[in-house]
């Protein structure tokens, strides 16, 4: 299988093309979503660009059986408040998904979705701010972000 190794540069330019896509949006979100894990790191990171507070929710579909610990709390602020969701891909779509669904949340314009990766032939639409495309439908890559990629590691 073919890999994409992506440097911590590239995630910091990333992190910055999304919040430039925010602001020609004229969008800010009150607080930021990092999903557990992939999304921790660039939510952290576009939550230091834009002072704003973030928060963690873990969605996992991969490791554990467990689907979610959600925050209601969180579901309940979207109905008044901007919020980001970060995540490192759409992959399948099934995480943003599930929130949808969890949250109640169809058609609800305060909150937005971003990844950094968007894979196009992903069953979720919803993305509003992603700065790499892939479409793993034709071309099968895997994708290794930097904190994936610990001590440097390579097959």
């Amino acid at each position: 299988m073919k890999k994409h190794y992506y440097s911590w540069q590239d995630i910091e330019t990333m992190c910055i093309n999304i919040v430039i896509q925010m602001a020609k949006d004229k969008w800010l979100p009150n607080y930021i979503v990092g999903i557990t894990r992939g999304g921790n790191i660039p939510a952290t990171i576009i939550s230091n660009m834009l002072a704003i507070r973030c928060e963690t929710l873990k969605v996992s579909f991969r490791d554990d059986t467990k689907k979610s610990e959600s925050n209601k709390i969180m579901a309940n602020d979207s109905l008044n408040k901007n919020i980001l969701i970060i995540d490192d891909i759409n992959d399948t779509g099934a995480t943003f998904n599930w929130i949808k669904e969890d949250w109640n949340i169809t058609g609800q314009p305060n909150l937005r979705f971003a990844v950094l990766t968007e894979n196009l032939s992903s069953e979720f639409g919803g993305v509003n701010y992603w700065s790499h495309e892939v479409n793993k439908a034709d071309d099968n890559v895997w994708l290794v972000y930097p904190w994936e990629n610990v001590g440097g590691y390579r097959e």
